[in-house]
């Protein structure tokens, strides 16, 4: 079975891959065990100036890049240009800083001396997903390869070109050959790739239910795991919000890769004494976007990645119109053979509706209005994930204590939406998964964390 990348403007397939046979992805595995053995004995210099050429090559490409992801998976040319700068300024964050982060720690102890230090592990399979095609993958190869180890990467289907572009990067850096190489293999193949011994550890950003089965997998093989999976982040607008700065923010997070996002908002909680005014201005600012082709500077949302997608989001609006949720914007789908769905809002959702429960990946937003700030709170954590949330109120030091202390999730955000840069490890609880990417915590997720002890 072939893979297609298909343009979800129109359609139309862009190119069509063959998948790499297993003895082919066997050969490569193996290569990238060989590359290791050599890699993990460089030196923090030589990585970095490997990692700092590459943001050189990624700025120097951007608009390449950035038409690539536009064709691929609809993401508008500015927004795809504002990414690989985010993975330029990654390389630079881990060139600069991965020695001392992975410095060894003295640990005053019974012994004469005794210190942590930090090795790699290996070989790590990256399973990466097609809404931040090249961003979800530099935040793991920067650091992961600055640590000193190899990386293979399994990307989503639909972005084939993005996959390869990637590894093309690598080698023009002048990384050693095979220490990042690409898998392009369907998802039915990954169960086999990591039973593989050199595998040492998986990463895998996507949807709850594929790291449920990722997970499952590696931990019957006691391999580690990092996950970055679902959200459905609450934004909680308290009546000492200001309103007109909630409400721009709010639309800007919900509307982030035409809503295709982990970390966009997607529950906005009101509470009743602003909820009239937060969903006029809302409302206007969420029409106020600018929909259309993706490789036009003028457009803001382009389509979504894919009809299916589009149509899943579509199915679970309906459903909530069904139970009782009234649409106040969007909600329908215009003829064509395209992917694009309206930014759509929904309001008097309830606990019980699809609004409320699942994830809508895509421009839909669904406001809830309660009585108060506990209420707020309430309804936030009244939910199976836990990746990020944010808080509106013009009284900090109390929205601090929220986000700090009352909201469960891995990232919580004060007057301002829920983003990763490269100094903040990101990642969530509950069902959007566990560990750490970015930061320091990030490059310590697949190192050996070894303890030496000298009487």
């Amino acid at each position: 079975m072939s893979i297609e990348s298909v343009n979800p403007l129109n359609g139309e397939v862009v190119r069509t891959y063959q998948p790499y046979p297993a003895e082919l992805v066997t050969r490569k595995i193996r290569q990238s065990h060989q590359a290791f053995l050599s890699w993990k004995n460089t030196s923090f210099s030589d990585r970095a100036f490997c990692m700092t050429r590459m943001s050189d090559i990624l700025r120097k490409r951007k608009h390449e890049l950035a038409k690539l992801m536009a064709v691929e998976m609809g993401k508008p040319i500015k927004a795809g240009e504002g990414e690989i700068e985010k993975c330029a300024l990654v390389c630079e964050y881990y060139a600069k800083n991965a020695e001392e982060f992975l410095a060894r720690e003295t640990v005053p102890s019974s012994a004469a001396r005794s210190y942590i230090t930090f090795n790699p592990l290996g070989v790590v399979l990256a399973i990466m997903p097609w809404n931040f095609p090249f961003w979800q993958t530099f935040r793991f190869l920067a650091p992961g390869l600055m640590a000193g180890n190899c990386c293979l990467l399994k990307h989503a289907s639909n972005v084939p070109g993005c996959a390869i572009a990637t590894e093309e990067i690598i080698k023009e850096a002048g990384f050693p050959d095979h220490v990042f190489q690409t898998l392009l293999v369907e998802s039915s193949a990954v169960e086999k790739i990591i039973e593989n011994p050199v595998i040492k550890a998986v990463t895998l950003t996507g949807s709850t239910e594929a790291g449920m089965k990722v997970a499952q997998k590696a931990a019957s093989l006691i391999k580690k795991v990092v996950l970055e999976l679902g959200g459905s982040d609450p934004y909680l607008v308290l009546k000492d919000a200001d309103v007109p700065l909630a409400a721009a923010t709010c639309a800007e997070s919900r509307l982030i890769n035409s809503g295709q996002s982990c970390i966009a908002a997607k529950r906005f909680i009101v509470v009743k004494e602003v909820a009239e005014e937060f969903i006029r201005l809302f409302k206007e600012e969420m029409q106020s976007k600018n929909m259309g082709n993706p490789l036009d500077e003028a457009t803001t949302l382009g389509p979504m990645a894919k009809k299916e997608l589009r149509d899943q989001l579509h199915e679970q609006v309906t459903r909530s119109i069904d139970q009782g949720a009234e649409c106040i914007l969007g909600g329908e789908i215009s003829p064509g053979s395209h992917a694009f769905y309206p930014p759509t809002i929904l309001i008097n959702v309830k606990k019980g509706m699809p609004a409320y429960e699942e994830e809508m990946f895509g421009p839909v937003a669904s406001v809830i209005t309660v009585s108060d700030e506990e209420e707020a709170i309430q309804v936030a954590n009244d939910t199976s994930f836990g990746l990020g949330s944010a808080v509106f109120t013009t009284d900090i030091e109390r929205g601090e204590e929220i986000a700090a202390s009352r909201l469960n999730s891995g990232c919580s955000f004060v007057n301002d939406y829920v983003k990763s840069t490269p100094e903040l490890p990101f990642g969530g609880v509950n069902q959007s998964g566990f560990g750490r990417e970015l930061g320091t915590y990030g490059i310590k997720e697949f190192v050996n964390i070894k303890t030496v002890y000298i009487k």
